[in-house]
């Protein structure tokens, strides 16, 4: 009787960790591809930093059923250059978004590729959502970018296949090179239900553009 009941807990599945339940799976993705020097990486950096210490955004976050995000920061480039800066952290009150943006503003840059791969990203991107700790209610891919894809699959492709998979991929386009970027992505890069792209005219407007990028997708208003 005793080797039976051996032989029954041997072919018990193993518990595994609940998931965290909360409102929102958030990838930020950061260009560093050779279009971008070390002055537009650094507003980029400084921009998102900006906008996680804002007081709204955290009231917005809070207003959420749950009242928690979680974010996970990666820069990109070429076909292989997706690195994760931050691995999912979560974020639900004053102190956690004081300490993402805290770590957000100390990112180094860590990759300088000089091609452009969207399409590699998303799929990196959603790999990453897969695999998430945390069980959200919404999932979403955050691309910014400051030209197209010019390197790896077909970007609407790879964007049709996150989509699928339940993920809204948005898009901020930043306009000092490309001044039609923004057509491109809605054409190509974006997906999902209320899928929008933010515009920055150009580098100096990033930290403003994400602030209100944010705060539409901790929102799920995507259509104001």
């Amino acid at each position: 009787m005793f080797c039976a009941c051996l032989v029954l807990l041997a072919t018990l599945p193993t518990s595994t960790p609940a998931q965290t339940p909360i409102d929102l799976n958030l990838v930020l993705a950061i260009d560093c591809s050779q279009s971008v020097d070390d002055a537009e990486f650094a507003l980029q950096v400084e921009g998102t930093a900006s906008a996680l210490r804002s007081e709204e955004i955290l009231q917005a976050i809070q207003a959420e059923p749950f009242g928690a995000i979680a974010v996970t920061v990666v820069q990109w480039s070429g076909e292989n250059s997706q690195i994760v800066a931050i691995p999912w952290t979560l974020v639900r009150d004053r102190e956690s978004a004081a300490a993402l943006a805290d770590e957000v503003a100390d990112l180094p840059r860590l990759t300088r590729d000089g091609a452009t791969s969207i399409s590699a990203l998303i799929g990196f991107a959603a790999e990453l959502i897969a695999r998430s700790p945390n069980r959200a209610t919404r999932n979403v891919i955050d691309v910014a970018a400051d030209g197209a894809n010019n390197s790896g699959t077909r970007v609407d492709i790879a964007r049709d296949h996150a989509v699928s998979g339940g993920i809204v991929v948005n898009g901020l386009t930043i306009l000092n090179e490309v001044q039609y970027l923004h057509y491109y992505f809605r054409n190509h890069v974006i997906g999902g239900h209320g899928a929008f792209v933010e515009i920055a005219s150009d580098y100096a407007d990033f930290e403003r553009a994400i602030a209100k990028k944010l705060l539409r997708e901790i929102q799920g208003n995507f259509l104001f």
